[in-house]
């Protein structure tokens, strides 16, 4: 299978990278190409990754079985509708489109050449979580913070768009119900779209999320922390990304450390309860299961 790229920014290269690495290893696949408005860029990416340069969609379409959508979300719709036309299947970064109008029509378009869309909500493969989803029953309360500094690269789209649709996608992963009632708010500061964004969900089995995002935080932070019932036990569980900064002082540095230094899962029993930490590449995962009483 021969597969393009398309804009070669951030993600765009990261896209490159890691198909030529996975080319090399795997004899039915081939990174055929690039393609970026910006042909400097273009032909610097290629040069770097030792692959094609193409000079516009329509030639990229030619000698690709597939591609990757990696420019910025506003063109999302325009580049896959002329690919879809093409026959193409599409890896799409994330979000699909600006608008759920332009999302069904893509949809529509899928179905009608016969291929296939994958869009990058790529959180729900996150080593962190497919550690904890062996311990989840049913999810009563989900909290998410995922904060950012502010970047000039992503701002045709509200931060909602940007940060906050991967913790909304992990929480209707996670719960499964029919959402009740949504309630949210949010602020411009240094763009035309949100920049900061709250909200809170509730779901018809009673289940609860409060999601946050921000673009304009001075640190970077991506947290996770549940709340749910299994058959014996309560469980509270929080995901964090290791590289977050805390001071030296602080005690969830020596855990961090602790996490980074042995691989294995730690087990503690504190009174009734059993605590886990467990590393999980970049990310440290605490579970706390207060058990039931017989």
């Amino acid at each position: 299978m021969n597969i393009g790229v398309i804009g070669v920014g951030k993600l765009g290269e990261f896209h490159t990278k890691l198909l030529t690495e996975i080319a090399q290893d795997c004899r039915d696949l081939h990174c055929a190409g690039v393609f970026d408005l910006d042909s400097h860029r273009a032909e610097e990416m290629a040069a770097k990754y030792r692959v094609a340069s193409f000079s516009s969609l329509e030639v990229l379409a030619k000698s690709c079985d597939a591609a990757i959508i990696a420019t910025t979300t506003s063109s999302h719709y325009e580049i896959a509708r002329i690919l879809l036309g093409e026959g193409l299947h599409l890896f799409i970064e994330k979000p699909i489109t600006t608008t759920v109008e332009e999302a069904d029509e893509l949809i529509r378009l899928e179905a009608k050449n016969r291929v296939h869309i994958q869009v990058g909500h790529i959180e729900r493969f996150n080593p962190a979580l497919r550690a904890v989803e062996a311990h989840i029953g049913r999810p009563l309360y989900i909290q998410a913070e995922r904060l950012s500094g502010f970047s000039r690269r992503v701002t045709d789209v509200s931060v909602v768009l940007d940060l906050m649709i991967h913790d909304i996608d992990l929480v209707l992963s996670l719960i499964p119900s029919e959402i009740k009632h949504i309630s949210a708010s949010g602020v411009k500061v240094f763009s035309n779209e949100l920049d900061m964004a709250t909200a809170r969900i509730d779901f018809v089995n009673g289940a609860t999320a409060n999601v946050t995002a921000s673009r304009l935080s001075r640190i970077k932070m991506r947290k996770l922390r549940f709340f749910a019932i299994t058959r014996k036990a309560m469980l509270r569980s929080t995901l964090q990304r290791a590289n977050q900064k805390f001071s030296s002082s602080s005690n969830r540095v020596k855990l961090l450390q602790k996490i980074r230094s042995n691989p294995l899962l730690h087990v503690k029993y504190l009174n009734s309860s059993e605590k886990f930490t467990r590393p999980c590449r970049g990310w440290f995962l605490t579970i706390l299961t207060r058990k039931f009483q017989k």
